[in-house]
């Protein structure tokens, strides 16, 4: 079961926190969450309580990603899990997205 924490109390950010592992099973949940995200918004997908990601988790992130953008948004990801930061970087998907280790990185990384 995964849960999505979205705290928004941060002046001008965003930090959505999924909480589980976010694959095939999960990513509809955090879907729906993304879907909240309000216009021109600066949001971190905090990463730090994903101990999962499959290719499914990977794909809605992307999502997330690109919706944020489409809105005017802004996104980076905080990721200091091992094994998830390496599926990250394996793929390529720091090449599309900042990566940083904590949310106060990934934040500062915001424009």
């Amino acid at each position: 079961m995964l849960k999505v924490n979205l705290d928004d109390t941060q002046q001008g950010l965003i930090v959505l926190t999924p909480v589980g592992e976010l694959d095939a099973f999960t990513v509809s949940r955090f879907r729906q969450e993304v879907a909240q995200i309000a216009a021109g918004s600066h949001v971190v997908i905090d990463m730090s309580a994903v101990p999962f990601l499959d290719s499914s988790g990977l794909g809605a992130l992307i999502g997330a990603i690109r919706r944020v953008r489409e809105l005017g948004g802004e996104v980076a990801v905080a990721c200091n899990r091992p094994s998830v930061e390496h599926l990250l970087h394996t793929t390529g998907f720091d090449r599309i997205v900042t990566i940083a280790e904590t949310v106060q990185d990934a934040a500062a990384s915001l424009g």
